[in-house]
């Protein structure tokens, strides 16, 4: 695991705000430890507004406000980690998760997620 910190993986982020019972348990212990540097994409702020503007989710609370309450750290999306998304080996769909790949390669972050096709990914998960 990175010394640098996490980065949540979107559904990470939703299961641990709506407190789903899906959740990871290591996942929760490094939630809610207060000495671990989790981060948040701008992307999975993205994709949540994506799929609540289509319909696809509804959130009932304040999405930014329960990230701060959390202690979750923002991670803004740059030129650098769209570059590194170009370099990527296509193996997995879905642009977001390839967006959040790149971002943790990029950062040094292990990425928190539950989804199997990352781990195809030279990048460090948990």
């Amino acid at each position: 695991m990175s010394e640098a910190g996490f980065l949540a993986d979107t559904h990470v982020v939703l299961w641990a705000l709506a407190a789903d019972p899906r959740r990871n348990k290591n996942h929760d212990i490094l939630l809610t430890d207060p000495r671990m540097p989790i981060f948040v994409s701008a992307i999975s702020r993205l994709e949540i507004a994506i799929k609540t503007s289509i319909g696809k989710m509804s959130l009932g609370f304040d999405l930014h406000e329960r990230c701060l309450q959390l202690g979750f750290l923002e991670l803004p999306f740059t030129w650098h980690h769209a570059k590194a998304v170009e370099k990527l080996p296509f193996i997995h769909r879905d642009p977001f998760d390839r967006t959040l790949i790149a971002q943790a390669q990029t950062e040094g972050l292990t990425l928190m997620t539950t989804d199997p096709q990352i781990r195809k990914y030279d990048v460090d998960v948990c």
